[in-house]
Protein backbone atom coordinates (compact mmCIF):
# COMPACT_ATOMS: atom_id res chain seq x y z
CA UNK A 1 0.00 0.00 0.00
CA UNK A 2 1.25 3.46 -0.89
CA UNK A 3 1.37 6.42 1.46
CA UNK A 4 -0.25 9.71 0.52
CA UNK A 5 0.41 12.84 2.53
CA UNK A 6 -2.49 15.24 2.23
CA UNK A 7 -2.90 18.72 3.62
CA UNK A 8 -6.47 19.70 4.42
CA UNK A 9 -7.99 22.88 5.85
CA UNK A 10 -8.43 22.82 9.63
CA UNK A 11 -12.22 22.84 9.27
CA UNK A 12 -12.13 19.70 7.13
CA UNK A 13 -9.77 18.00 9.57
CA UNK A 14 -12.10 18.81 12.47
CA UNK A 15 -15.08 17.42 10.56
CA UNK A 16 -13.12 14.28 9.74
CA UNK A 17 -12.09 13.93 13.38
CA UNK A 18 -15.72 14.28 14.53
CA UNK A 19 -16.91 11.68 12.04
CA UNK A 20 -14.05 9.37 12.98
CA UNK A 21 -14.89 9.60 16.67
CA UNK A 22 -18.63 9.16 16.08
CA UNK A 23 -18.25 6.16 13.80
CA UNK A 24 -15.26 4.48 15.41
CA UNK A 25 -13.50 4.45 12.03
CA UNK A 26 -10.02 5.90 11.68
CA UNK A 27 -9.50 9.14 9.81
CA UNK A 28 -7.30 7.26 7.36
CA UNK A 29 -10.02 4.73 6.59
CA UNK A 30 -12.67 7.44 6.25
CA UNK A 31 -10.49 9.46 3.88
CA UNK A 32 -9.56 6.33 1.89
CA UNK A 33 -13.24 5.41 1.49
CA UNK A 34 -14.20 8.96 0.51
CA UNK A 35 -11.46 9.05 -2.14
CA UNK A 36 -12.46 5.61 -3.46
CA UNK A 37 -16.10 6.68 -3.78
CA UNK A 38 -15.15 9.97 -5.43
CA UNK A 39 -13.05 8.15 -8.03
CA UNK A 40 -15.84 5.63 -8.71
CA UNK A 41 -18.33 8.45 -9.32
CA UNK A 42 -15.85 10.30 -11.55
CA UNK A 43 -15.25 7.13 -13.61
CA UNK A 44 -19.00 6.54 -13.90
CA UNK A 45 -19.58 10.11 -15.08
CA UNK A 46 -16.84 9.80 -17.70
CA UNK A 47 -18.29 6.57 -19.01
CA UNK A 48 -21.84 7.98 -18.99
CA UNK A 49 -20.67 11.02 -20.99
CA UNK A 50 -19.06 8.75 -23.58
CA UNK A 51 -22.13 6.54 -23.83
CA UNK A 52 -24.49 9.52 -24.17
CA UNK A 53 -22.32 10.91 -26.97
CA UNK A 54 -22.31 7.50 -28.63
CA UNK A 55 -26.09 7.23 -28.35
CA UNK A 56 -26.60 10.73 -29.76
CA UNK A 57 -24.51 9.73 -32.77
CA UNK A 58 -27.20 7.18 -33.60
CA UNK A 59 -28.29 3.79 -32.37
CA UNK A 60 -26.51 1.96 -35.19
CA UNK A 61 -23.27 3.85 -34.62
CA UNK A 62 -23.56 3.30 -30.88
CA UNK A 63 -24.08 -0.45 -31.20
CA UNK A 64 -21.09 -0.73 -33.53
CA UNK A 65 -18.80 1.16 -31.17
CA UNK A 66 -20.11 0.16 -27.73
CA UNK A 67 -17.31 -2.34 -27.09
CA UNK A 68 -14.73 0.25 -28.12
CA UNK A 69 -16.21 2.87 -25.79
CA UNK A 70 -16.26 0.43 -22.88
CA UNK A 71 -12.71 -0.81 -23.54
CA UNK A 72 -11.35 2.74 -23.32
CA UNK A 73 -12.15 2.72 -19.62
Amino acid sequence: MSTLILQVPDELDRALERRSTASGISKNNLAREALRRYLQVAEFRTLRTKLVACTRAGAEHCAENMAEVLEEE
